[in-house]
């Protein structure tokens, strides 16, 4: 038993330096730019990717951090038994944000729960595109100098450049689905982005 778990754990690290190397790429950093934010030297992270050297926890822990993926993510361990996704929700700003998607690139997906309040708006905007879908409650939504008001069912699309922001109406919580893609990346439902 001992020798099987020591092959799968050796498994698991020789597969490492490939996802590092792979997230490097997918985060346009060069091996100077992760050695200058880790400090880890150039030639230990090149000896990482290639598989010429074995992962630290230490190391890893600071490319977790670089890389903004949790350390599970990093390591791709894989999943023993219970096929279940144990999802761990956080609170942001006073609602219950739920994580659905695991993988640290591309499209991410989270159910949000957002309390009765009447919180003042404060619109934001940054790269991407955003997909909203209500699931109970109703949602208040104001787009630029749009302002709307979805129900359960109705859905919104909208470029995150444009300023933006999404609550509570305030008379009821309000559970929605949200998605959001990175520059490049773009969801259709087939619907048009509400009107005020």
């Amino acid at each position: 038993m001992e020798d099987a778990s020591a092959a799968e754990i050796a498994a698991v690290l020789e597969r490492v330096g490939g996802r590092l190397k792979q997230l490097r790429a997918r985060r346009r950093l060069t091996l100077t730019d992760v050695a200058t934010a880790t400090g880890i030297s150039k030639s230990t992270m090149s000896r990482l990717e290639s598989g010429q050297r074995r992962p630290t926890l230490e190391l890893l822990l600071a490319l977790s951090n670089v890389y903004r993926v949790p350390l599970d993510d990093l390591v791709a361990a894989p999943v023993q038994g219970d096929p279940r996704i144990r999802l761990k929700p956080s609170r942001v700003k006073g609602r219950t944000v739920i994580p659905l998607t695991q993988e640290p690139d591309g499209t991410q997906a989270w159910k949000i729960v957002i309390p009765a309040s009447k919180a003042p708006p404060e619109l934001r905007a940054h790269d991407g595109h955003e997909w909203i879908y209500v699931l109970s409650g109703h949602l208040r939504l104001i787009l630029g100098d749009e302002e709307s008001v979805l129900g359960p069912g109705e859905v919104a699309e909208f470029s995150t450049e444009v300023p933006h922001w999404f609550g509570s109406t305030g008379d009821e919580p309000a559970e929605i689905l949200s998605i959001f893609g990175r520059p490049g990346e773009r969801m259709n439902a087939g619907g048009t982005t509400p009107h005020a």
